[in-house]
């Protein structure tokens, strides 16, 4: 959660509940992580009430560790829709020969044209980049926005975060026109490059498990699960 903060965040009964004006799942969920006294139910209404005076959806994200453990039955009783499983993926920088390449640039800034340049490859909504430039000032962890130019054109970029000796990896994207010539490994080894400089000693990532191609990818380069965790979501 510190490497990807909400704008705002409430405590409520051992439920972690993040809003950040709805851009990406995991900064606007509600994140079951420690034992509760309330009953699950009244829980959830308290739940739905609080997102629909945001007028956003309801989004629990779950993993086999969340209490209480039939949480994820419920909510399917309850009319909340499976989606989005996502892989945690980790690797031990040991084993990365990840070299520093000169035609990256990092920066710890996060700047207009970073953010303008990752809306245009990505396809989000340009509305949502003011909420991810707070997101990103709030990083209080080492952070590094990587980048590669070609002329006057940003076409890969990514985003990388320590915290305790390990980084996590976020918002790897590459110009569609521009796929499939290496970019996004090198984006990945710049960003690795720079945390095993200074100090990480593992790194972890998130890849949704219906993106084959990226699955492969991360597997090849010797990415292994640690666990996945999925979404139930009700509008």
């Amino acid at each position: 959660m510190n490497a990807w903060p909400a704008l705002q965040t409430s405590l409520y009964d051992g439920w972690v509940l993040r809003f950040a004006n709805g851009y990406t799942r995991r900064a606007n969920s509600i994140n079951p992580i420690y034992s509760s006294t309330i009953d699950v139910k009244e829980k959830i209404k308290y739940c739905r009430r609080l997102y629909d005076s945001r007028k956003l959806p309801t989004m629990f994200k779950l993993t086999k560790a969340v209490y209480p453990t039939d949480l994820d039955h419920i909510l399917e009783a309850n009319g909340f829709s499976f989606a989005a499983e996502t892989s945690v993926q980790i690797i031990d920088l040991g084993r990365v020969d990840a070299r520093k390449d000169s035609l990256i640039e990092t920066s710890h800034a996060v700047d207009d044209r970073w953010l303008d340049s990752f809306f245009r490859m990505s396809k989000a909504e340009i509305r949502h980049k003011d909420t991810l430039r707070s997101m990103l000032e709030n990083i209080i962890q080492p952070r590094c926005l990587a980048s590669i130019e070609n002329g006057d054109s940003m076409v890969a970029c990514g985003l990388g975060v320590i915290q305790e000796k390990t980084v996590g990896l976020f918002d790897i994207i590459v110009d569609e026109d521009f796929r499939g010539k290496g970019l996004g490994r090198r984006i990945l080894d710049g960003l690795l490059s720079w945390a095993k400089i200074n100090g990480a000693e593992s790194a972890y990532l998130q890849v949704m498990v219906d993106n084959k191609d990226a699955f492969a990818l991360y597997q090849k380069l010797g990415f292994t699960e640690l666990y996945r965790y999925w979404y139930r979501v009700k509008e």
